[in-house]
């Protein structure tokens, strides 16, 4: 079932995090590597590849099919992927977006570039976010995205 292959993989997520950020020791280090593995391991099946300390807690994830985080974006709590989005930079410049809690991006959408999202952002299904909008709760969609 995909749904438990899903939820293992963030568990394996949140406790690579744990070690690598709270266990400063020999054994949290060890640790850390092994969820690691495995968390890339169990990725590269589900097509998954999210970097430690991208997401504050309450990460959702509804289908599998490549998710692709850059290891410097930031995305607050409670945030739900509906599953092929990608949230990165635009190639040339190494600039992510930074993005408030609760947000929701649909299938197929993508944040790239120095974006900057407020709190309660939707974003529609095939919407490429290319400029920010730091308003809260606002809902954007089309290519590229604009307020609904």
């Amino acid at each position: 079932d995909a749904a438990y292959w899903i939820a293992k993989y963030v568990r394996l997520l949140r406790k690579e995090e744990y070690y690598a950020n709270v266990r400063k020791d020999l054994l949290g280090k060890i640790a850390a590597i092994f969820y690691l593995t495995r968390k890339n391991k169990l990725g590269n099946k589900l097509g998954f590849r999210i970097p430690r300390n991208c997401f504050g807690p309450g990460l959702s994830i509804y289908h599998h099919g490549c998710i692709i985080v850059n290891e410097s974006a930031r995305i607050g709590a409670n945030c739900r992927l509906h599953g092929n989005n990608c949230i990165g930079n635009t190639g040339t410049i190494d600039i992510n977006p930074q993005i408030g809690d609760d947000l929701d991006l649909g299938f197929g959408a993508v944040i790239i570039g120095n974006v900057k999202l407020g709190n309660g952002v939707k974003v529609g299904a095939n919407a490429t976010v290319v400029r920010s909008f730091p308003e809260d709760n606002v809902t954007l969609v089309g290519t590229p995205a604009t307020k609904k």
